[in-house]
């Protein structure tokens, strides 16, 4: 038995689920998030808690088992309290800026790095070098945080670039004097 997969999925007060056929629809305090789950797996949805079921213990049954009760984990987790993606800048002159749905970023390119946020997505810049990227959409936010950071990726020599807030750059030496 998947030992993730077994476990039930509580709902919060205030979080409304409903389920048309494959259809999950979750909708809470924070938006509402609309997801179709695998037609093998068996979703259940009982008075406090939301129970995934497998038909067969075939390998492929197994995987996706503990894949849709995460998914629907995910969706009641966003909807209640969000997800965030911490990531900095590090470099001479780099820095960030947001002006409505536009994120500008001047990252030692001739030109400044413009990106439009998907629907869904917000970025908080603090102090230029520090962004905060936030939504309901787990699959989302981590997407668009990907997408900010390769657009500079940091270099293992001075670590400039943007990267994770708990990630760790593996620094190299430069060349060696004689």
């Amino acid at each position: 038995m998947s030992r993730i997969g077994k476990l039930p999925v509580a709902i919060p007060s205030g979080v409304k689920v409903s389920l048309d056929g494959k259809t999950m629809t979750v909708q809470g305090p924070k938006g509402t998030l609309k997801q179709t789950l695998h037609e093998r797996m068996t979703i259940a949805v009982e008075s406090e808690q939301i129970v995934v079921t497998r038909p067969t213990e075939e390998k492929q049954d197994t995987a996706l088992h503990g894949l849709t009760r995460s998914l629907i984990n995910n969706m009641v987790v966003g909807v209640t309290d969000g997800f965030t993606k911490a990531l900095e800048i590090n470099g001479v002159g780099y820095r960030a800026e947001i002006s409505g749905k536009v994120l500008n970023l001047s990252l030692g390119y001739s030109h400044p790095v413009v990106y439009e946020l998907p629907e869904g997505i917000t970025v908080e810049v603090e102090k230029q070098t520090k962004l905060m990227v936030k939504g309901i959409d787990k699959q989302l936010v981590g997407s668009v945080a990907a997408k900010i950071r390769s657009f500079r990726k940091p270099e293992p020599y001075k670590g400039k670039g943007i990267k994770y807030a708990d990630e760790h750059i593996v620094r190299k030496a430069g060349k060696a004097g004689k």
